[in-house]
């Protein structure tokens, strides 16, 4: 079955980076597009940054310019590079696919927590 494994979140000062990281497993991770969300305490979770498998990128407004999405299809694992982070970047990071059958799937999400 399809898993996502998210790591890389924890505790960092405002203007410092983190790097999160997603191992896939159980799909054939090349052909998918990947997403990563966050859930800010009291708040819907939003898309932050999505890659195609052709590599194109989107990013949500708010991380335009600070956070770089990745792939290493070699390795199916996704990338989440944040540099600058803020305070409102406080969340729980997840990663998220779809298959072709719209089912959605996602991981246990990694807690990332920026002090001012």
């Amino acid at each position: 079955q399809v898993q996502l494994v998210e790591s890389g979140g924890g505790l960092v000062q405002a203007g410092g980076s983190l790097r999160l990281s997603c191992a896939a497993s159980g799909l054939m991770f090349s052909v998918y597009t990947m997403d990563w969300y966050r859930q800010a305490p009291g708040k819907q979770r939003e898309r932050v940054a999505t890659i195609r498998r052709s590599g194109d990128t989107l990013y949500a407004d708010s991380v335009k310019g600070r956070f770089t999405i990745s792939r290493d299809n070699a390795k199916s694992t996704l990338y989440l590079q944040m540099d600058s982070l803020k305070p409102e970047d406080t969340g729980v990071y997840y990663c998220n696919t779809e298959s072709l059958m719209r089912t959605e799937y996602w991981g246990q999400g990694t807690q990332v927590t920026v002090s001012s």
